[in-house]
């Protein structure tokens, strides 16, 4: 900061504040680098930042030592899932994502969520949530509302259906259309739907978040998939949790880096976001049992499980696909109430304790209604290959967790204490900067939030101010539900939720409307 502009800011009119944070280190969501300076706070907006007068009393946190950034955005979780939704009682704190300084989440992702947005947003504010919340139109739940679970193209009619869905909720506040193209009924949708969709979502100046058809070998096949629904509809697309998944793709992240450095030279708006892990996390049927099989409903599934038929066919797939994964070695158990000992045990170790086959297994989960399983499939040198990308924004992929006998992903844990404390201050893979506006300025500017995402005056007060010596993720594979250490403090809309590092049971967060 150069003497002029000190000058010129101590010069200015004093600042009526609530609260200043002192002799900080600033990162306001730029990417430029830290700087030493206070941040005002008044109501729930930002109303200082650099160097200032202060009129009256405040109250003063003492930020020497510590660094203050934006609250950051994840673009991408499950928060509004069934059992780990913030609409349920008990999760709606958000305390796994507070603790990481995450104050928005983003939901309707993968395509699924509420399809109403009206009636989501009023719940989240009739009953309070911890973080902010932006919804995205879910494509698969708008698919199963008009066409169930059918593999097949829509009707004109059906179609039409779709895009009225998916009009009311870009009218009531949706900042998008999410897709999820591997799982059903979304995975059996042609481009050319997807297409008509996205232009609704265009016509609210809205963006196109996908998990993309394929993630493995097929990866690049994929991106250009999202690519030319994005021309065509004319609307920015993000590619979610960008992967190389298994380990026939692994160094095609390489390849599809350089595919999407091509597109944006060109002109086109499209970017992605990553969790910085090797392993993802979903269902052990979406892991396993191709598309083919899971259409219809759940007793057509559970039939063709036993049938004499269908259910060799899919016992020969399940073979298939646990050979490219060690035998099952690399697949755990997360979450399986028929069975709670086998959370956090592979399928391989899983059978060799139950003499049985992997296979047996599988079919044995499925008969009982299946369990969600974390899946390393990938490298950690594609990991930071990705992370390195000025367009790739961070996000979890997890869900508001609670402590209990499970054994999740970490990710709904440490997603962004261990980019930020992990990978940046401790390895030193990417600049504190760019790992802070991964976290807060750049997501913001993917979804089109205009008052977050950046430490300025005007901006809600969204504030993060953390330890560089002691933020970390603590959440492991093996234990995932322990919260991030080193937050100090935490604002969501000016109010301090975490204070010296104690989080409080307040719900200030807000339901996000699209203007």
């Amino acid at each position: 900061m150069n003497t002029l502009f000190l000058l010129l800011t101590l010069a200015a009119d004093p600042v009526a504040a609530d609260v200043v944070i002192k002799n900080v280190t600033i990162h306001d969501g730029t990417g430029k680098a830290g700087y030493i300076g206070d941040v005002a706070i008044a109501g729930d907006k930002i109303v200082g930042v650099g160097k200032f007068a202060i009129a009256g009393k405040v109250k003063e946190i003492d930020g020497t030592g510590l660094v203050v950034t934006p609250g950051y955005i994840d673009l991408h979780t499950h928060c509004d899932s069934g059992d780990t939704g913030v609409t349920r009682e008990g999760h709606r704190l958000n305390k796994c994502y507070l603790t990481q300084g995450v104050t928005t989440v983003v939901t309707g992702n993968c395509g699924s969520g509420p399809v109403d947005v009206k009636a989501f947003y009023a719940k989240l504010t009739k009953d309070g949530v911890g973080t902010n919340v932006a919804h995205l139109v879910p494509h698969n739940a708008v698919r199963s509302a008009v066409m169930k679970n059918e593999n097949r193209p829509p009707t004109d009619g059906e179609l039409k259906k779709m895009e009225s869905l998916v009009d009311a909720g870009m009218k009531d506040g949706a900042w998008g259309m999410a897709t999820g193209l591997i799982y059903t009924p979304g995975t059996y949708s042609k481009t050319d739907e997807l297409v008509a969709l996205a232009r609704i979502a265009s016509k609210h100046h809205g963006i196109y978040a996908s998990h993309i058809r394929h993630e493995d070998t097929r990866l690049l096949e994929a991106i250009e998939e999202a690519l030319t629904i994005g021309r065509e509809a004319k609307l920015p697309i993000h590619v979610s949790h960008i992967k190389a998944s298994g380990k026939a793709a692994w160094g095609k992240s390489a390849d599809a880096v350089s595919l999407i450095r091509k597109a944006r030279a060109s002109g086109q708006a499209v970017t992605a976001d990553q969790y910085p892990y090797i392993a993802s996390s979903t269902s052990l049927a979406a892991t396993l049992i191709p598309t083919r099989f899971r259409d219809g409903d759940a007793k057509d599934y559970q039939a063709r499980l036993i049938d004499a038929e269908k259910g060799p066919q899919i016992r020969k797939a399940i073979e298939a696909a646990i050979g490219g994964r060690d035998g099952g070695k690399n697949i755990m158990i997360a979450r399986y109430r028929p069975n709670p000992k086998w959370q956090g045990k592979s399928l391989k170790d899983i059978a060799e304790a139950e003499k049985k086959t992997v296979v047996d297994v599988v079919m044995e989960i499925e008969k009982a209604g299946g369990s969600a399983v974390v899946n390393f499939g990938m490298s950690e040198d594609d990991v930071r290959i990705y992370m390195k990308e000025p367009w790739v924004a961070t996000a979890s992929d997890g869900s508001s967790q609670v402590p209990g006998d499970s054994v999740p992903h970490p990710r709904s844990y440490g997603t962004f204490s261990r980019k930020i404390g992990r990978y940046s201050i401790r390895d030193g893979l990417i600049p504190l900067e760019q790992a802070i506006r991964s976290s807060s300025g750049l997501p913001a500017d993917i979804l089109g939030l205009k008052d977050r995402g950046y430490l300025k005056p005007g901006q809600f007060a969204d504030v993060v101010v953390f330890d560089p010596k002691t933020f970390l993720d603590t959440a492991t594979f093996e234990k995932p539900h322990q919260y991030s250490t080193g937050l100090s403090y935490l604002f969501v809309n000016g109010n301090l939720v975490i204070e010296r590092g104690k989080c409080k049971d307040v719900l200030v967060g807000k339901a996000l409307v699209h203007p």
